[in-house]
C-alpha cells in the first residue's frame, strides 16, 4: 500500500507522462493547436518538393513568413521517396514528400504514411483522395510536348507527328519517375490503348528507339537549358515552368491532339516524421486557397475547383481547348498492376532497341 509521499510521487509522474504525451502527440482536430505544435517543431523537411517544381518555393516562403517554420528539400523520384521513408523509419530525415498519383497507394501499402485531412477536405474530389486521409492530390498535370523551337523547325502537335519527326525525344527513366511512366500511359491513351493496354505505347517508343531518337535521361531544366533535348515529354506545369525560367520564347508547349493523360501529385506525410505537425500544417496550407493559387502560379492545375484563380494566373496556362482529348485514369488498380510490370516491359520492348 502506498504512503502519502509515494502517492504524491506517483501522481506527479503520471502528470508528467500525460503532459509529455500531449506535447508529443500529433495534433489533428484543432487548427490553432496544430499551428502551435508546428511552430514548436520549427522545421519541415521534404522530399521531391523543390523550389522549381509547381512553384513550391512560393508555398515554402509563405509557410516560413506566416508561421516561422524553416524548410529544406531533397529532390528525388516518387519511388525513391517511399523507399527512403521505409529505410530510415525512426531515424527519419524527411517529414513529407510529393509523389505521383500512381505511387500513392503504394506508399500506403508500404505502411510509411500517416493520415491528415485538411480543413478543406470536403472540396477535394473523392477520386483524388484516400478516404482515411493518407493522401490527396493537390494538383493535376497533363503530359505535354515541350519543344525547343530553336532546334525543331516543324513542331509536333500529335503523337503521329512525333513518330515521323527527325528530332530526339526525351521521356526519362520509367523505372523510377512517375512523370516518365505517365508519359508512357499518355502515349498509350493517345494511340488507342489505356491503363490495361500499353502495347501501342511500347511499340511507338520502340520505333523511336530504333531510329536512334529516344533519350531516357532526366528531362530536367539543366538538360533542357544545355540544348541536349529537342522534345521532352513532361507534365504541362513543368514544361511551362522550365520554359519560363530558360526563355519562354524559345519553347512551345502543346497537349498532343489525339489524347493524353491527366494525373496528379499528392503529399504523403512520413509515418516516422520528426516534425509531424509541421508536415500536417504544410498540407493544410497547400490545400488552402492561397496554397492552391501558389500551385497555379507554378503552372499546375489546382485540384480544388472552388478556388477563383486571378486573371493573370489563368493567362499563364495552356488554352483549355487543347485538353479536350486528355483524360484521367479510369481504373487505378489496373494501372497499378500495369505500372509494376512497366520497367520490365520497357526494357524488353523499348530499351533493347536503343542504338
Amino acid at each position: 500500500m502506498l504512503n502519502l509521499q509515494s502517492l504524491k510521487k506517483a501522481v506527479l509522474s503520471a502528470a508528467i507522462l500525460v503532459c509529455f504525451n500531449a506535447s508529443a502527440q500529433n495534433v489533428d482536430n484543432n487548427l490553432d493547436e496544430l499551428v502551435k505544435a508546428a511552430q514548436a517543431e520549427g522545421q519541415v523537411n521534404s522530399l521531391g518538393m523543390p523550389d522549381h517544381w509547381a512553384n513550391w518555393v512560393g508555398t515554402w516562403n509563405d509557410i516560413k513568413n506566416k508561421y516561422g517554420i524553416e524548410h529544406s528539400d531533397t529532390d528525388m523520384s516518387s519511388a525513391q521517396e517511399i523507399a527512403k521513408f521505409k529505410a530510415e523509419k525512426n531515424n527519419a530525415t524527411a517529414d513529407i514528400g510529393d509523389v505521383g498519383e500512381a505511387f500513392t497507394k503504394v506508399a500506403v501499402a508500404q505502411g510509411v504514411t500517416q493520415a491528415y485531412k485538411p480543413t478543406t477536405w470536403d472540396s477535394i474530389p473523392d477520386w483524388a483522395k484516400d478516404k482515411d486521409g493518407h493522401y490527396a492530390l493537390a494538383y493535376t498535370g497533363t503530359i505535354s510536348f515541350m519543344i525547343n523551337k530553336d532546334l525543331v523547325k516543324n513542331p509536333p502537335r500529335s503523337w503521329n507527328d512525333l513518330l515521323t519527326g527527325d528530332y530526339n525525344v526525351c521521356v526519362g527513366d520509367v523505372s523510377v519517375a512517375a512523370q516518365a511512366s505517365s508519359a508512357v500511359l499518355a502515349a498509350a491513351m493517345g494511340l488507342g490503348g489505356d491503363e490495361t493496354n500499353i502495347k501501342p505505347a511500347l511499340d511507338f517508343f520502340a520505333k523511336i528507339a530504333k531510329q536512334g531518337r529516344l533519350i531516357v535521361s532526366d528531362p530536367s531544366i539543366a538538360n533542357l537549358e544545355k540544348g541536349e533535348i529537342e522534345v521532352a515529354l513532361v507534365w504541362d506545369f513543368n514544361a511551362l515552368n522550365y520554359a519560363h525560367q530558360i526563355n519562354k520564347d524559345q519553347f512551345l508547349v502543346v497537349i498532343p491532339q489525339e489524347g493524353s493523360l491527366v494525373s496528379g501529385y499528392s503529399t504523403i506525410i512520413n509515418k516516422y516524421a520528426k516534425h509531424p505537425n509541421a508536415a500536417k500544417l504544410a498540407r493544410e496550407y497547400i490545400f488552402s486557397d492561397a496554397g492552391q493559387i501558389n500551385l497555379a502560379r507554378g503552372f499546375a492545375r489546382p485540384i480544388r475547383s472552388d478556388v477563383n484563380l486571378p486573371e493573370d494566373v489563368k493567362a499563364m496556362l495552356i488554352p483549355q481547348e487543347q485538353y479536350k482529348n486528355a483524360r484521367n485514369i479510369k481504373d487505378h488498380k489496373k494501372w497499378e498492376q500495369t505500372a509494376k510490370q512497366l520497367p520490365r516491359l520497357w526494357q524488353q520492348h523499348v530499351l533493347i532497341n536503343m542504338q
